[in-house]
């Protein structure tokens, strides 16, 4: 499968839209960005800017794991039986330490 595909991006001299023009993209990396699309819930141009500005150490990119939407959600109660619920998982076995 020959894909091509076609970024916008702008010349740092001219100050003008440059395009970038990728062929003959193997399959398993077109899938594999079709499914970074999909997971990061962008649209394709914008996950390849993200994926290249990563990968060149460029900006500062936020990646969001999704759960700023649960945050502050929890009322008291739901938070004091989940914390009572993994208390067991702070306590230290002596015998594993000796």
């Amino acid at each position: 499968m020959s894909c091509i595909y076609r970024m916008c991006c702008m010349n740092a001299e001219k100050q003008t839209p440059q395009h970038l023009t990728v062929r003959n993209l193997p399959r398993q990396l077109s899938l594999a960005l079709i499914e970074e699309k999909r997971r990061r819930s962008l649209s394709l141009n914008q996950t390849v800017i993200e994926l290249l500005s990563q990968s060149l150490g460029l900006g500062s990119i936020r990646r969001s794991n999704g759960l700023a939407q649960l945050a502050g959600t929890w009322t008291e109660e739901e938070q004091r039986r989940f914390e009572a619920a993994i208390v067991v998982t702070e306590q230290i076995d002596e015998e594993l330490w000796r």
